[in-house]
């Protein structure tokens, strides 16, 4: 019962994003910048000389960083602004079914965009000369980055349940996103944190964990970790709901 009314909010988010061009483009552009910076631009995989996707998982993050705010910024901004949010409320729904439906809704467009740049794997295998992509640390990459892509997706739903315009939405989550991912690991380098406190600062940012999965060891404190993060940014959802 939980799992089909959470669906059905789940494939309303679906349906509105794909209802107009503004996703198509969104997805589109997301893959034309990495294909543009990957094989066309100066430095890129071809000139490199090696079989490997390293500078895609170094160029994602930072493209998802305008990706996944631009995806979830109406989530619920456009849902308060248009005073649907009061209509959602009289059906038979929790506040964890909409907060949760609206999330993977979110999500799967996400995972939508990431599917494919699987093919940027086969285009590297074919074209290598020796034994090509390292697979397992090119599948620990991407696990990172689905996982990153769930702790931005939270954050930008989160964003988006604190005002009704979409527009704010979009600039508080990106920066939050920004700050999140490499601002721990820039307040670490300070002179103040040295004698190991750089190390134990630098673990609260998601970029550490990112990178720590996407050398091909998945561990569980990594997983511990975005899972976490995520629970907490549909909480603080769930909770703004619960104001409106």
């Amino acid at each position: 019962m939980y799992f089909a009314a959470m669906w059905s909010v789940c494939k309303k988010e679906l349906r509105q994003f794909f209802s107009s061009l503004t996703g198509y483009i969104a997805i589109i552009t997301f893959l034309m910048v990495n294909g543009l910076v990957l094989f066309v631009f100066e430095n890129n995989i071809l000139d490199f000389g090696y079989a490997s996707l390293d500078r895609f998982f170094q160029l994602a993050p930072w493209i998802l960083l305008l990706l996944i705010p631009a995806i979830t910024m109406r989530s619920f901004a456009d849902e308060f602004k248009g005073g649907t949010y009061e209509i959602l409320q009289t059906r038979p729904l929790s506040r964890w079914q909409i907060t949760t439906g609206k999330y993977f809704g979110n999500l799967i467009v996400v995972l939508i965009a990431l599917v494919p740049t699987v093919i940027y794997f086969f285009t590297i295998q074919k074209l290598s000369a020796g034994v090509g992509i390292d697979t397992g640390a090119t599948l620990g990459s991407y696990i990172g980055l689905i996982f990153l892509a769930a702790v931005f997706t939270a954050i930008g739903l989160c964003a988006s349940s604190f005002t009704s315009n979409a527009l704010v939405a979009f600039i508080v989550s990106l920066v939050s996103c920004a700050l999140l991912y490499y601002g721990f690991n820039s307040i670490s380098r300070l002179p103040v944190f040295k004698n190991g406190a750089d190390y134990y600062t630098e673990m609260i940012g998601i970029d550490f964990h990112y990178h720590s999965v996407s050398r091909g060891v998945v561990d569980t404190r990594d997983l511990f970790y975005f899972i976490s993060v995520i629970v907490l940014f549909l909480s603080i959802t769930n909770r703004n709901l619960l104001k409106r």
